[in-house]
């Protein structure tokens, strides 16, 4: 609970206690490791439109675009990738719900659920990586598809697992709201600190798909280790600095 200043016995002065001041500093660590997840998703997002059928692996909304334009315009392939994507996204988020769970009263900033869903988004990872490896940083045909789906269903995983939080706004994935919200919090007198953790995630974003796209493009063989890179760093902190012991 706040405190009373004693200094002053006719002015009362509400301090932070110790308590307060730990758990914003763990939702500001939380909103850390968002940003890092964000670099995760732009990376893959990057990747899956380059090199993996010119679909994405979370942003379903430009997904059912395309395949709503490969179907006016005959595409097979395309209509193929992107529904593709579709389904793995929607059984990813899927499969992040039943690990990760939904929100409840008693949550912890993180709750243990939250790193073993992200774990099982790094086996799906690792799986791609394989098979990305596998054929040199150059996949085609069948390995093409079974790789985009692969990275559909890891971004449908921490798309759902990242709602576990219960935090409104709070999204790694799909950004077009975070970016409305930051856009009409500015407008309507917010300062630029009150969106501080929105406007990093969408940065967050657009470095991972710079640093996705450029691999992909100049240097293939690396490209997975952005999206690898990304989770490692969040599930490190994760079962280190936030133990169940520190009351995150």
């Amino acid at each position: 609970m706040p405190t009373i200043s004693s200094a002053h016995p006719r002015r009362f002065r509400w301090t932070p206690t110790a308590a307060s001041r730990s758990s914003h500093q763990q939702r500001r660590w939380r909103e850390g490791l968002a940003v890092v997840l964000a670099v995760n998703s732009g990376a893959t997002d990057a990747i899956g439109f380059l090199a993996l059928g010119g679909a994405f692996t979370s942003v379903m909304t430009g997904n059912m675009v395309l395949l709503g334009v490969s179907l006016a315009g005959t595409d097979g392939a395309l209509a193929l990738h992107t529904g593709a994507a579709i389904v793995c996204f929607i059984l990813g988020c899927s499969l992040g719900t039943r690990v990760a769970g939904v929100p409840r009263p008693d949550d912890p900033v993180w709750p243990p659920a939250v790193t073993r869903a992200l774990v099982v988004e790094g086996g799906v990872l690792t799986g791609y990586a394989a098979g990305w490896w596998w054929s040199d940083g150059h996949p085609s045909g069948q390995l093409q598809l079974w790789l985009l789906v692969l990275n559909a269903l890891a971004l449908g995983i921490q798309s759902s697992t990242v709602q576990r939080f219960g935090v409104a706004g709070l999204s790694t994935t799909y950004l077009t709201g975070t970016l409305t919200t930051v856009i009409a919090r500015l407008t309507s007198g917010q300062r630029l600190r009150d969106v501080a953790p929105s406007v990093l995630t969408l940065l967050g974003l657009i470095v991972g798909a710079a640093l996705g796209g450029l691999l992909t493009v100049r240097a293939p063989m690396w490209a997975p280790l952005v999206q690898l890179g990304s989770l490692g760093v969040v599930l490190a902190a994760a079962v280190t600095a936030i133990r169940p012991g520190s009351e995150l």
